[in-house]
């Protein structure tokens, strides 16, 4: 019974790792980390759309922004990856050609919400739409797909910390490709549920903080009324506060600046400017009204009508009219 008793505990005491992250069905890969990107894409696009409607803008102007944001926002968060990781790719034993495989994991959020931005804004622009409310919107929607993409991270074994006892320590199996039977971490299956460790889950401690800065901005919108940009902002700063310390505690491969992660110098920076922003854009008042914006806006002046000619036609003389004239028939 005591035997029983301590197996019962030692399971409930970790957290078990998924034995794949990618099913075939046929010769079709199926991969856990897309899953959940496109999931999280799903949600923020959804949410986003509720809420910019609610400040007063045009149903369907989130989905179609989202079509030029997202293509970008997946460039640019794999540009910021290969960038800040460029030895695993470009260094001694690296393969380039690996810096496209985007469906092997590698996506930086910083990249994604620049580039990203910038897809936003081209959008923005053609609809006559303020980018900062139109990020004001998808703010929470974004900081909870992050979260839904941190699964993917579960499913690929990567993303954590250091070795622990705590109770949720994560394990991690090791994974063997069935046909070659060569270690094959991300596309490999674990044929053996002995963990090789057993360590912090961080992918986990940054869902979590997700979702309560979702929460943090939701309330603080409804409580303050934010605007021109300062949900966005908070969210950063949000965020950024939570990725300092779970970035420190990670103890996957990075890329080291004075022996520290480059991603905890980018927080620090990220956070810094979203502090500032706003503080500096609470001078602006409370949030805009798209439809007010809109009626305040000018009407578009009709055509203007072509020219009429006005030149008269000169009357038909009559030759009989004529006094000078004489009649010679």
């Amino acid at each position: 019974m005591s035997g029983v008793t301590g197996t019962v505990s030692a399971i409930l005491a970790t957290i078990p790792s998924p034995d794949r992250g990618v099913w075939y069905i046929g010769p079709i890969p199926l991969r856990a980390y897309a899953l959940c990107i496109i999931a999280g894409i799903v949600v923020a696009i959804a949410w986003g759309e509720r809420r910019f409607v609610a400040r007063g803008g045009e149903k369907g102007a989130v989905t179609d922004i989202a079509v030029f944001a997202v293509p970008f926002g997946l460039v640019g968060g794999r540009l910021y990856h290969v960038a800040t990781d460029w030895p695993q790719y470009f260094g001694p034993g690296g393969n380039p050609i690996d810096a496209l495989k985007i469906w092997q994991g590698g996506l930086g959020i910083w990249g994604a919400i620049a580039l990203g931005a910038v897809g936003a804004l081209i959008a923005c622009r053609r609809r006559g739409i303020p980018l900062p409310v139109f990020a004001d919107a998808v703010a929470p929607g974004i900081v909870v797909a992050q979260a839904i993409g941190r699964l993917g991270n579960w499913f690929n074994q990567e993303l954590y910390g250091g070795p622990t006892d705590l109770p949720w320590g994560l394990e991690i199996y090791r994974r063997i490709d069935p046909v070659t039977n060569l270690e094959d971490p991300l596309g490999g299956v674990a044929m053996d549920h002995t963990p090789i460790a057993v360590v912090h889950p961080t992918f986990l401690y940054e869902l979590l903080w997700n979702l309560g800065v979702a929460a943090l901005i939701v309330w603080a919108d409804r409580r303050f009324r934010l605007g021109h940009g300062r949900v966005f902002a908070l969210y950063v700063a949000g965020y950024t506060a939570g990725r300092f310390w779970i970035e420190i505690m990670r103890e996957d491969h990075a890329t080291l600046i004075a022996g520290i992660r480059i991603n905890v110098f980018t927080s620090v920076l990220l956070f810094l400017g979203a502090v500032i922003y706003l503080v500096l854009a609470k001078k602006r008042g409370e949030r805009e009204d798209l439809a007010a914006l809109r009626a305040a806006e000018p009407e578009p002046e009709p055509d203007a009508e072509p020219a009429e000619d006005k030149a008269e036609e000169k009357p038909v003389e009559s030759a009989t009219a004529d006094p000078t004239k004489t009649d010679k028939t």
